[in-house]
């Protein structure tokens, strides 16, 4: 009867696991996860668990949701239950990484990763752009937002290898043999790799070739010469080149048309730079080794 009393309780506490875990290790979470010599609580905490530090204000901010919910009044004893839920939600963080719950949990995983990436572009999205930038964005983009463009783009696309030049160097080898005449099926085979997401050999909207090429890229294509070649574009250490093959010219929308589309994409690609910029600086700080035989 002992375990199927405790049931719940595990049951509960394997449900907010994952939660707990994005919490404390995301940017901004309840609870702080450095940890700090010494055993006093340092001014602007509430308590230590092991040396972590957890933060006055994560009380309260979770005091003021309960009291938002409680028809009655605080008390001491509910702000001392709240402190005592992050306590053991703190102890759960830790015991999960001492048993490599993080490492061997997709799950876990997953809600940590998800709550980091949502810390990440939090600021970016929530940013409100004056009217002038919005519609200077509109203006360079504008046949992203008008109905009917269509656009059939080529890719040549350049990754690390062992045994070649870096990704640009081949990639600007290949800009020159392409100028000087060479057909592009030489210079695939010579130079590039084969593309890890091909772009369909069709006519696509711009809002679905964004999400072959990328925003940046996409930009360049929308004013670029049909023919031309575009790049190169580097990438998580790899590059691209691109080109128009064929277009379809879009109708233009006034500005007020398409205001509110305007805004949706200013702040999503204001999240994608966020979060490649985040990226890119966690990979220059990071010791990243491949295998010999490892995908480049």
């Amino acid at each position: 009867m002992a375990d199927d009393a405790g049931a719940p309780l595990r049951a509960r506490w394997l449900l907010i696991l994952g939660t707990a875990l994005g919490i404390a290790l995301a940017g901004g979470g309840l609870v702080q996860g450095a940890r700090l010599p010494g055993r006093a609580v340092a001014p602007g905490d509430v308590a230590r668990v092991n040396d972590v530090p957890i933060r006055a204000e994560s009380l309260e901010r979770l005091v003021a949701g309960l009291a938002a919910d409680k028809r009655s009044p605080v008390t001491e004893a509910d702000r001392a239950r709240v402190l005592d839920r992050l306590i053991e939600e703190e102890l759960l963080v830790q015991r999960a990484q001492e048993v490599g719950l993080v490492e061997s949990e997709p799950g876990v995983r997953k809600a940590l990763v998800t709550a980091l990436l949502d810390s990440v572009v939090a600021d970016a999205e929530s940013g409100e752009p004056d009217e002038a930038e919005l519609r200077r964005f509109f203006e360079e983009r504008r046949g992203y937002f008008g109905a009917g463009a269509r656009l059939r783009v080529e890719r040549l696309e350049f990754r690390s290898r062992a045994d070649a030049a870096s990704p640009r160097d081949r990639a600007l080898g290949a800009l020159d043999a392409l100028a000087a005449g060479e057909d592009v099926a030489a210079v695939r085979a010579r130079l590039a790799d084969e593309p890890a997401l091909p772009i369909p050999d069709l006519l696509l909207p711009p809002t679905t070739l964004r999400e072959y090429v990328g925003p940046e890229p996409l930009d360049a294509l929308l004013s670029a010469e049909e023919g031309r070649w575009e790049g190169p574009f580097e990438s998580s250490g790899q590059a691209e080149l691109l080109r128009v093959v064929e277009r379809r010219a879009a109708e233009a929308p006034a500005y007020e048309a398409v205001a509110p589309q305007v805004v949706a994409e200013w702040r999503r690609r204001a999240a994608d730079r966020a979060l490649r910029e985040y990226l890119d600086l966690l990979r220059g700080e990071a010791d990243v080794v491949l295998a010999p035989d490892a995908p480049r």
